[in-house]
């Protein structure tokens, strides 16, 4: 079958029946890797960074035989793809997955809206080089105006050619083929002195600030109250982690503190548990993939930081 897009819902649904699911950049991906994926088995198709699930169920509406492998770092993201493959039916025909070796092992198509991030492209195309098929097919687009030549050389790294799509509505795909020299990504790491405490950041690709510390959360950290409320059954909440750079402040200043760190971002909630890790704190810095605060029981929270978001990417 072949699936109307604008069947598709964006999520959160606020019910304006003019918001899209979808924009020129997913239909020039879709248009520009129709010949590749012909013939290729939906087990063979991975999609990263699917804004609201559009590549992904398209892919699968054209194919058969398995399901899509999907990644979104946005939790957001996720849950409109599930959304949209129940009112489609294709719900058996995707599956989300981390960004790790098993998204991408022996796919021959892969679709990826482009992070504006560079390093988090360079974790998304070093994995895809590793473990993908040899004869693998990139389609990376995005809108004109987020895109930089800074991402046609980072593809360059992993890959032998990259080619350049025509513009189409502000739009544009980058193509590469021949995959080398992949890795798995790793976080970057730094050891920063914060007031009188040490602290050992770790980010993956895309997290903001990476490893280090924005004027922002300095700010923040410099204002915390010496007296943090909080216990196993009530710790002390950093909403919004990020690195975990602040979560892990409040848990090494405090050794008796039970910190809660949460995130929408898979690329931040993998960054704040290999913080934790790495401060060996991890027994007391639980770290949760989480829509704000909606898995914490209502009224439980004496104490929350938040740096908060104003941007998405």
């Amino acid at each position: 079958m072949t699936l109307d897009l604008d069947t598709l819902r964006p999520y959160p649904d606020a019910g304006d029946p003019d918001s899209r699911a979808h924009d020129a950049a997913d239909r020039l991906l879709l248009d520009e890797s129709a010949e590749a994926r012909q013939g290729v088995a939906r087990r063979e198709i991975a999609v990263i960074g699917d804004t609201f699930g559009a590549l992904a169920l398209a892919c699968a509406s054209d194919a058969s035989d398995g399901v899509v492998r999907v990644h979104q770092d946005s939790l957001g993201g996720e849950r409109a793809l599930a959304a949209n493959a129940r009112s489609t039916g294709l719900e058996a025909s995707v599956a989300s997955l981390p960004l790790d070796p098993e998204l991408v092992r022996d796919a021959r198509v892969v679709l990826v809206r482009l992070p504006r991030s560079l390093e988090a492209l360079r974790d998304i195309a070093g994995l895809i080089a590793a473990h993908a098929a040899p004869d693998v097919v990139v389609f990376a687009g995005g809108r004109i105006k987020h895109m930089s030549l800074g991402m046609n050389d980072v593809l360059r790294e992993h890959f032998d050619t990259v080619d350049v799509s025509l513009a189409r509505q502000k739009s544009r795909v980058l193509i590469a083929h021949g995959p080398h020299d992949g890795r798995d990504p790793e976080p970057s790491a730094a050891r920063l002195r914060i007031g009188d405490t040490d602290v050992e950041v770790r980010a993956f690709g895309g997290v903001f600030a990476g490893a280090a510390l924005d004027i922002g959360t300095r700010l923040l950290i410099d204002n915390l109250p010496d007296t943090i409320p909080g216990h196993a059954d009530d710790p002390a909440v950093d909403l919004a982690c990020g690195n975990g750079i602040v979560a892990a402040t409040l848990a090494l200043r405090h050794p008796g503190l039970r910190v809660y760190a949460s995130d929408e971002s898979a690329a931040a909630v993998a960054s704040a548990r290999a913080t934790a890790a790495a401060n060996g704190i991890a027994d007391r810095m639980t770290v949760a993939r989480d829509d704000a605060l909606a898995s914490l029981p209502a009224a439980s929270a004496s104490f929350i930081a938040l740096n908060p978001p104003f941007h998405r990417g």
